[in-house]
């Protein structure tokens, strides 16, 4: 039998088109099922690790700098695409609150 959280509909059915909230229910026992079975820490040092990658090709792309400023600059480029991203996160949550609807916390 097929899992329910597949969104599947029953043979013979027309499959039904999953709210918003129902879509992130799914995402998150998807999440929690694979942590249950898994440490997290592994995954999430290669990610780190891919994305400072991703960094130094942005800031090098010809590989002509040396490895410490290569470095301190993809470093750089991170916190500058972290705060972009936290400004884009407030002026999400500020327009949320100016037409009224209750951000939770």
């Amino acid at each position: 039998m097929r899992s329910p959280l597949k969104g599947d509909a029953p043979e013979g059915h027309a499959p039904m088109a999953l709210t918003s909230a129902q879509r992130k229910l799914r995402a998150q026992i998807a999440a929690n099922t694979r942590w249950s079975k898994e440490d997290p820490a592994p995954t999430g040092l290669r990610g780190q690790a891919g994305l400072l990658a991703r960094f130094e090709r942005e800031v090098d792309p010809q590989g002509i700098l040396t490895p410490a400023e290569r470095i301190r600059r993809a470093q750089a480029a991170r916190r500058a695409h972290m705060q972009r991203l936290a400004l884009a996160s407030s002026k999400a949550r500020q327009a949320r609150s100016a037409a009224g609807k209750v951000t939770p916390a």
